[in-house]
């Protein structure tokens, strides 16, 4: 059979397509201009990003929210390494995800030429694979190979390196088959061995995180719980794999997390851990959970066989994917929860109870209540609504008092990376314009990547953008104050006026900086979005000793005095 001859970034625009791919993120270089020509007469469309960092965030929220591969476009040298930010998360999250490089021609390779960075070496610890196409005719293989390393298993992120000559060079190659992502199943062996462990346990706790996640596995571990009458708690920014409003749902175990619901864990003498890697923040530090043997009997499913084991020696360690694994424990007969049917009610009025306006903002006479706003915020969007955030304090107000809805709801990186709320919010509009999407960003957090409000006025993203402005970097300041009380030292923030920045862009801005001023602006921004299809924002002012919902800066501090005078 003959094909007719392509060019390197026409095959490469066609297999993209054959993989069902919608969308792509990026910035243009010089160094990928056929792929550009061929994106031209795709039915690909191409969001142009205004810097490589954004548009790699958008390309994991992509990631997230649909299951499928993000895909990002970069030029060479700079915009590689401004892309990492984004491949870091996408791995550290399990999110799937391709990057393409353009890169030197072949004639130029291992000069140190114009831009010139060994990708294989750059992103070998921060992707699944990485790689390097290197002639025109296996741009098919390459491409299949790359989708079904991102989506199988753990999902994660796959970079490919594009020379500027392959891209041009003439080939004649069929196209592949569409990707088929595997996943490993629980034996029906292993689900009789975990229902005897079930059984035997007095309080049993259901954790649920990390990849492959989809709508059916959520119904089906809805019904698991339900039927055996189990607590469920959400690993570190997984809050949306359950309705945090279902009876059952206790809480999310991460940074700051419930001391009940820690408790709670550590008394656990069973532990369903369904997903999620156990790592440093779901675990407090490895601290709720002993390593390598926990003092709970766990059992442990992951995608990655390699990653059972790795840290937490489970007494029953499963490879499956959630889907694979949520339909087998929907289907197994129930037990006998007689043991610890009451603990679900008992730990729910736990979360509740956390979830209650807390006292510092009071105490301290602030004309800002940010446990109101949120409340303000609940009350007056969807219950679909997507939540986005990056690093830093302002997220608790996010992670502790919003109550997401189904899945997807939350966009936020595991990873920590700051930067990730503004970009990730106007990929998820651009996907899902029908949403509404609200990004809790801080100052410094949108300082980084706030020129994407440019990409979602030239998209039309109508975006509500809450910017939390108290003129610090606020996590670091907490930590300075804990370890060197009243050493104040690069954490300060001279900031712009937000809301007017906003307007400058070509969207909507207000300052609000008393509480019965936020629900009035909310309506405002509600209104603005939908009618004219752009950003809104409102600037939160607010004083910056209220750095937490628990503790002001000068309890912190005082504090740190008094410990260091003993």
């Amino acid at each position: 059979m003959t094909h007719p001859s392509r060019s390197g970034g026409q095959i490469l625009v066609d297999a993209l397509q054959v993989h069902g791919v919608d969308t792509a993120f990026g910035v243009p270089g010089e160094s990928y201009l056929d792929v550009l020509d061929a994106l031209h007469d795709s039915r690909i469309r191409f969001i142009i990003n205004r810097q490589e960092g954004g548009a790699a965030f958008m390309a994991e929220a992509y990631g997230k929210l649909t299951g499928k591969p993000g895909i990002c476009f970069v030029t060479r040298g700079p915009g590689a390494t401004n892309a990492s930010i984004g491949v870091h998360t996408a791995y550290q999250d399990s999110t799937p995800m391709i990057l393409f490089i353009g890169q030197v021609g072949g004639d130029f390779m291992d000069r140190e030429a114009f831009q010139e960075i060994d990708y294989r070496r750059m992103y070998g610890q921060m992707a699944k694979w990485v790689a390097q196409i290197d002639r025109a005719e296996r741009i098919p293989e390459y491409l299949a190979r790359a989708f079904q390393i991102a989506t199988s298993g753990r999902p994660g992120p796959v970079v490919l390196a594009l020379p500027e000559d392959m891209l041009v060079t003439q080939a004649a190659v069929a196209d592949t088959r569409a990707y088929q992502p595997v996943q490993a199943s629980p034996s029906a062996s292993q689900i009789d061995q975990l229902r005897t462990m079930l059984a035997q346990a007095k309080k049993p706790l259901l954790l649920l995180g990390g990849g492959t996640w989809n709508a059916q596995a959520c119904a089906d571990i809805v019904t698991f719980a339900e039927a055996n009458a189990l607590p469920v708690a959400c690993a570190f920014r997984f809050q949306d794999l359950l309705d945090n409003d279902h009876p059952h749902y206790i809480g999310d175990v991460g940074i700051g997390i419930n001391p009940t619901l820690a408790a709670r864990v550590r008394e656990a003498d069973l532990l369903i851990a369904i997903g999620p890697r156990l790592g440093e923040m779901t675990t407090s530090g490895y601290a709720l959970l002993e390593a390598p043997v926990p003092k709970q009997r766990l059992v442990h499913f992951h995608p990655a066989p390699e990653e059972l084991g790795s840290v937490y020696q489970a007494e029953l360690m499963i490879a499956s994917g959630a889907p694979q694994a949520c339909a087998m424990l929907a289907a197994m007969q129930p037990v006998d929860a007689s043991a610890w049917r009451g603990t679900v009610a008992d730990a729910k009025a736990e979360l509740r109870a956390w979830q209650e306006q807390p006292p510092v903002f009071k105490e301290v006479g602030a004309p800002l209540d940010l446990w109101q706003v949120v409340q303000d915020l609940m009350a007056a969007l969807p219950r679909d609504t997507i939540i986005t955030n990056g690093a830093g304090n302002y997220a608790t107000w996010a992670h502790r008092f919003w109550r997401y809805g189904a899945m997807r709801t939350q966009l936020a990186p595991t990873s920590g990376a700051m930067g990730y709320a503004v970009p990730s919010a106007v990929g998820a509009k651009i996907v899902a314009p029908e949403r509404t999407v609200v990004a809790f960003a801080g100052d410094g957090e949108f300082m980084m990547t706030g020129q994407e409000l440019a990409t979602a006025v030239q998209y039309g993203a109508g975006v509500i953008f809450i910017v939390f402005n108290n003129s610090m970097f606020g996590t670091i300041r907490m930590h300075q104050e804990r370890e060197y009380p009243g050493r104040v030292s690069g954490t300060q923030l001279h900031n712009p006026d937000f809301a007017a920045l906003a307007r400058a862009y070509g969207g909507q801005g207000e300052i609000v900086e008393a509480t019965a001023d936020f629900a009035p602006a909310l309506a405002r921004a509600v209104a603005y979005t939908a009618e004219h299809k752009l950003p809104a924002l409102i600037e939160l002012r607010y004083d910056g000793n209220l750095i937490t919902p628990n503790a002001t800066l000068e309890t912190i501090r005082k504090n740190a005095e008094a410990g260091k005078a003993k």
